[in-house]
C-alpha cells in the first residue's frame, strides 16, 4: 500500500492570524482562505499535519491547557468547514529558557516523528509557513517548501525562500503549486 503524502502546515501566520503567544481561543481567527484550501487540499488526498513551535509555553506566557484550547477552537472552526487535520505536533521550548532541544523547528524532528506515526511519505509531502524555520527541515526531509510570506516574515528569509525553496503570495497560492506537483 502507498504511503499518503502530507502537507505540514505552521499554525500561527500560516492558518490563523499571528497573535503572538495566543492563549484565549476567543481570539483565534482562520486567515482568509485558509479553510477552503485545506479543504482543497483533503479533498486530493493529502494529509494535514500542524508542525509549531511554542516557545510561550517555555516562557510562561502560555499555559499548555491554554494552547490545548486554542487547539481545540482551531479545530473546532476547521470542522466547521470541513477539514480535519491528522495531527498537530508541537514543540513548548525555547533555547533561552531550559537550552536547545530536539524538537524545535527548523529540526526535522516532528516532522520526521509525524511522517513515522502518521505513514506518511516525505517525497510527495510540502511544508508550507509563514518563516524559513517552517520550512527549512524540507531539504533534509525530501520534501518540498513553501514560504507564504506574512506582516512578520523578515525580509532575508522571503530571499533565502526564493533560493532554496518556493514561496507563494497566499495559502492558496501555495495550495496550487502543491496540486500541480
Amino acid at each position: 500500500m502507498t504511503r499518503p503524502p502530507a502537507v505540514f502546515l505552521d499554525r500561527d501566520g500560516t492558518i490563523i492570524r499571528d497573535r503572538h503567544y495566543l492563549s484565549d481561543p476567543r481570539h483565534v481567527e482562520l486567515l482568509d482562505g485558509a479553510a477552503a484550501s485545506l479543504a482543497r487540499l483533503r479533498a486530493a488526498g493529502y494529509r494535514l499535519v500542524i508542525v509549531t513551535n511554542q516557545s510561550g509555553i517555555a516562557r510562561g506566557l502560555v499555559t499548555e491547557r491554554e494552547y490545548e484550547a486554542v487547539q481545540a477552537r482551531l479545530g473546532a472552526l476547521l470542522a466547521a468547514a470541513g477539514v480535519t487535520i491528522d495531527g498537530t505536533y508541537m514543540c513548548p521550548h525555547h533555547p533561552d529558557v531550559g537550552g536547545a532541544c530536539s524538537c524545535r523547528k527548523p529540526a526535522p524532528t516532528l516532522f520526521a516523528r509525524a511522517a513515522r506515526e502518521l505513514g506518511l511519505d516525505l517525497a510527495r509531502s510540502t511544508l508550507i509557513g509563514d518563516r524559513w524555520r517552517d520550512i527549512a527541515a524540507a531539504t533534509t526531509l525530501g520534501a518540498a517548501g513553501i514560504l507564504v510570506p506574512g506582516p512578520d516574515t523578515p525580509p532575508d528569509e522571503i530571499a533565502t525562500a526564493r533560493r532554496d525553496a518556493t514561496v507563494a503570495a497566499t495559502l492558496g497560492a501555495a495550495v496550487d503549486l502543491v496540486l500541480a506537483r
